[in-house]
C-alpha cells in the first residue's frame, strides 16, 4: 500500500521537518522509488527532488551498501532498522562517507509502505579522525612557514563570524580548503557547504545555478529548481573564481548580501535566506574594479574580512613538509611499497618553482607514487617537464645540488609565468599518468581506470584524445 500522499507529498509541515533535520533524508515508497527528500540530501547527492521523483532509490544512493546485499528490500521484508556505515558517490562523482540509518515507514493499517533512509555525512568526523586537534593540526601538516602561521592564526577568528569573506591567492594555493575549514569550524558547521564556480558556466545557466529558476522560465524549464542560495540555506555558499562572475549577475549578488533575498528566474515571489557568503579569486579585483569588469560597491560588499593564501614559492620550508604529507597520503590510498624519494628527485623537486602551487605539487606526488614500480622514486618516475631548460637552470641537474641563488632566480621566474603555462604542465603530467598506468597493467583499461581513480568511461575518453 502506498503512503499517504496527504503525509508525503502535499504535507507542509512535514517538508518543513524534514528541512528543519540537519541531515540528509529521503523516504521511499514500497517499490523503493524517492517520494520526497530534505535540501540536506540534495546537498549531499547533489540531485534535486524534482529530478529524484520516481527514480529507485539505489540510483540515487549510490552506495556501498548495495554491493554487500539488498538492505532496502531486506528491511521491506524484515521490518527491522539497519544502522551501518558506508560510502556514496554523489553525482559529482564525489565519494563521502557516511552514516546509513534505515527504517520502514508504516500506514495506518500497520502495514510496511515504504522507508526513511537518514544520511549522516561522517566527512568532519574522519577529517577530525586523521588530524586530532582540528585547525592546529591542520597548520602543522599544511603549513610551517611564517606566512602560513599567519593564515593559520587567522582562521579562528574568520569562523567565528557571518560576515563576508574574500579569499585571493593564485590558483592552486588551497582557497577551497581553507573556505571548507572555514565553515566546520564556525556554527553553521552542521549545515550545508555549498561551493559553485563563477567562472565555469555561461551567464544564463549560471543565474540560474545560482538563484534557482520557475517551472516555465525559459526552454527546458520544465520544474522548478531551487538553486544553490537556497541549498546553502542556514549554510555557507561558497563561490570561487568570482572575479569571473559577469556584470548583470553583480548586481544580483550585490542585492543578496544586502538584503538575503532574491527572485528566482521567472519568478514573481521573493525568496529570503540566511547564508554565509564566501568568495575566492585568483585576480586582482582592484584592478578589475578599476578597468570596469567588478562593481566596487560588491566589492567592498564582499571584502568586508579578507586573508590572501601565499603562492608555495613564498612558503619557505614548506615545499618538503608537503611532499612528505602527499608522498604519505598516496602511499597509503593505492597500498604501495614505496619508500621515499631518492636524493636525486628531491633535489629536482625542491629546486623548482611550482607555478601551479600546491595542486601542482599534490599531482607530480600522486604521478609519481602511480608509475613508480620500485621501492624509491628517482628522477626518471618524475613528469619530465620538470627537467625543461625553461624550468630548470643548468646547475640544478640529478645528483648536483641546488644553489640558493639559482632556487631564488628560478622562483622569481616562476612568478612571472602565466597560468597558461600550469596548466600546459598538467596536461603533459596527465598525459604521462594515463600512458604509465596503462603501460604497468599491461593495456587492461580496467585496472588502469582503478589504478587512476577514473571511471572507464572517463578513462576512454582522455586515451582517444591523446
Amino acid at each position: 500500500m502506498p503512503i499517504s500522499s496527504t503525509i508525503l507529498v502535499e504535507s507542509v509541515s512535514i517538508a518543513e521537518i524534514l528541512n528543519g533535520v540537519p541531515l540528509g533524508i529521503v523516504l521511499l515508497d514500497r517499490s523503493l522509488c524517492v517520494l520526497r527528500m530534505n535540501r540536506f540530501f540534495e546537498a549531499l547527492t547533489g540531485y534535486s527532488e524534482e529530478d529524484a521523483l520516481g527514480v529507485p532509490g539505489n540510483f540515487i544512493i549510490r552506495s556501498d551498501l548495495h554491493t554487500r546485499g539488498q538492505p532496502f528490500r531486506q528491511i521491506l521484508v524484515s521490518g527491522e532498522s539497519l544502522i551501518q556505515e558506508g560510502t556514496i558517490l554523489n553525482c559529482h562523482r564525489k565519494k563521502l562517507p557516511i552514516l546509513f540509518t534505515i527504517s520502514p515507514l508504516h500506514d495506518s493499517e500497520e502495514q510496511i509502505a515504504g522507508l526513511i533512509v537518514v544520511l549522516e555525512d561522517l566527512s568532519s568526523v574522519r577529517h577530525a579522525e586523521r588530524n586530532a586537534g582540528g585547525v592546529d593540526c591542520m597548520a602543522k601538516l599544511l603549513g610551517h612557514s611564517p606566512k602560513m602561521q599567519e593564515v593559520f592564526e587567522l582562521l579562528p577568528v574568520l569562523a567565528r563570524t557571518d560576515a563576508s569573506l574574500l579569499i585571493t591567492g593564485e590558483t592552486g594555493t588551497g582557497k577551497d580548503k581553507i573556505a571548507e575549514v572555514i565553515h566546520k569550524t564556525s556554527k553553521r558547521a552542521r549545515q550545508p557547504f555549498i561551493k559553485i564556480n563563477c567562472g565555469a558556466l555561461p551567464e544564463s545557466l549560471l543565474e540560474s545555478e545560482l538563484f534557482g529558476h520557475v517551472r516555465g522560465a525559459f526552454t527546458g524549464a520544465i520544474m522548478d529548481k531551487p538553486g544553490m542560495f537556497r541549498l546553502a540555506q542556514d549554510g555557507t555558499i561558497f563561490l570561487t573564481e568570482i572575479g569571473d562572475l559577469p556584470l548583470s549577475l553583480q548586481v544580483k549578488l550585490l542585492t543578496v548580501l544586502d538584503d538575503m533575498e532574491f527572485y528566482p528566474v521567472g519568478g514573481c515571489t521573493k525568496v529570503k535566506v540566511n547564508v554565509r557568503v564566501i568568495a575566492a579569486t585568483h585576480r586582482s579585483l582592484r584592478e578589475q574594479v578599476r578597468d570596469g569588469l567588478f562593481r566596487e560597491d560588491l566589492f567592498y560588499r564582499l571584502n568586508v574580512l579578507q586573508i590572501h593564501l601565499p603562492p608555495l614559492r613564498e612558503r619557505e620550508g614548506d615545499i618538503r613538509l608537503l611532499l612528505d604529507y602527499f608522498f604519505r597520503d598516496f602511499v597509503s590510498q593505492l597500498g604501495s611499497h614505496i619508500k621515499g624519494f631518492s636524493n636525486a628527485s628531491l633535489e629536482v623537486l625542491l629546486a623548482y618553482g611550482f607555478s601551479g602551487n600546491v595542486r601542482e605539487l599534490s599531482n607530480i606526488v600522486e604521478y609519481a607514487v602511480n608509475i613508480c614500480p620500485g621501492e624509491q622514486i628517482t628522477p626518471e618516475y618524475l613528469p619530465k617537464y620538470l627537467f625543461a631548460p625553461e624550468n630548470h637552470q643548468k646547475s640544478v641537474v640529478p645528483g648536483q645540488p641546488a644553489s640558493v641563488s639559482s632556487r631564488e632566480e628560478r622562483r622569481h621566474q616562476t612568478a612571472n609565468k602565466t597560468e597558461t603555462h600550469s596548466s600546459e604542465n598538467w596536461n603533459e603530467t596527465e598525459r604521462e599518468m594515463i600512458l604509465g598506468a596503462m603501460k604497468k597493467t599491461g593495456g587492461n583499461r580496467t585496472k588502469a581506470a582503478e589504478l587512476l581513480g577514473l571511471g572507464r568511461t572517463t578513462l576512454w575518453r582522455k586515451l582517444k584524445a591523446l
